[in-house]
């Protein structure tokens, strides 16, 4: 009888103590959580850029074309943010000009741009870094922010088709080869096909790119990503893209864009 009433004694001793260490351990996580949350708090009325993770997405205007992004950023310290991308987007020539066809005065079939041979669509997949070059300094700052990065480019040629008169003057929907010389007589154009011709058609290219930036977030809370951007970007492909006629084609592109930039942080 003895021997039970000790043994259970002492498992009530141990599950006592037991409970009693379980309990400081939640309250030192507690602790720690309410530290922690305070020196966030601080850090954030101090300027200071303060999440877990950020979804942004955006527009880029780009010297020579135009893109939609989205932004995946995962905070790594309190100035250094990892950035996976993904960006779709369209390269123009810079000489590329759009003219109409008119009789009378009355516009004739769609605009359509001389020469082009080819859209070039782009899309994109990076891996870049997001530096903290200055905080806010209160909730109604700035911070502004470098960035740096890289990585995959498919580059998508889709050919150009134009509605011209041919040789017994019927309409038909032709794209460049070098026996059309119609492609380049513009009596004998009427105007660009449809957006969707073509689509089949689709030649891949694969390269990289390679971007730097500044980002300007005005936002006046942390959570909210309110921001602009100017950077300057490269990007190369496996062979030479050919847009527009009688002019050089390149494999290397250097561009300047400016964007705009919105999301949520948490």
């Amino acid at each position: 009888m003895k021997k039970v009433v000790f043994v259970t004694f002492c498992a009530l001793v141990a599950t006592s103590a037991f409970s009693q260490q379980r309990k400081e351990t939640r309250n030192q996580k507690k602790e720690d959580r309410k530290e922690k949350i305070q020196l966030l708090q601080k850090q954030e009325e101090e300027g200071a850029m303060i999440f877990h993770k950020q979804n942004a997405f955006g527009v880029r205007l780009y010297s020579d074309g135009y893109s939609a992004f989205y932004e995946l950023g995962i905070l790594k310290t309190p100035v250094k943010t990892s950035l996976y991308s993904l960006e779709i987007g369209e390269r123009k020539h810079p000489k590329e000009d759009k003219l109409s066809r008119g009789v009378l005065g009355f516009a004739v079939g769609n605009p359509f741009i001389y020469g082009k041979i080819n859209n070039f669509y782009f899309t994109k997949l990076g891996y870049g870094q997001q530096r903290l070059l200055g905080v806010k300094g209160n909730k109604n700052g700035v911070a502004v922010s470098a960035l740096y990065g890289g990585g995959f480019s498919a580059g998508l040629l889709k050919p150009y088709y134009i509605t011209v008169n041919n040789a017994r003057n019927e309409q038909e929907q032709i794209k460049y080869n070098n026996n059309n010389a119609v492609f380049l007589s513009a009596t004998d154009i009427i105007g660009a096909s449809g957006f969707g011709k073509g689509f089949n058609e689709i030649k891949f290219v694969p390269g990289g790119f390679a971007k730097t930036a500044l980002r300007f977030d005005y936002g006046r809370y942390n959570e909210v990503v309110s921001a602009i951007e100017v950077g300057l970007g490269a990007e190369f492909y496996s062979q030479k893209m050919p847009i527009l006629l009688l002019n050089k084609e390149k494999q290397l592109f250097f561009n300047a864009y400016a964007a705009i930039v919105f999301g949520k942080r948490k």
